[in-house]
């Protein structure tokens, strides 16, 4: 995936390295270049950043489970009765 992004800026940058004004060489290496590769990797990403999200929220409630006490060894009914 990176050697065709790479390629892809090379080429960009020699198309903006021949225009006529240094705005226009600017303006064509952002619009062509930097705008599709941001949009294409961060589309590229979103299943990984999924999975990062759901295995902290996975990280997250195991983490409350563990801290939190049984409800068993705080319940009425646990065979301690001195009355």
């Amino acid at each position: 995936m990176y050697i065709i992004a790479i390629a892809w800026i090379y080429v960009i940058f020699m198309m903006s390295i021949t225009e006529s004004t240094v705005v226009a060489g600017i303006m064509t290496f952002l619009m062509y270049c930097v705008l599709p590769l941001i949009i294409i990797f961060y589309l590229v990403r979103s299943p990984q950043r999924k999975k990062q999200r759901q295995a902290a929220m996975q990280a997250k409630n195991a983490a409350v489970a563990a801290n939190t006490p049984s409800e068993s060894a705080s319940s009425p009914e646990s065979g301690s009765d001195k009355d």
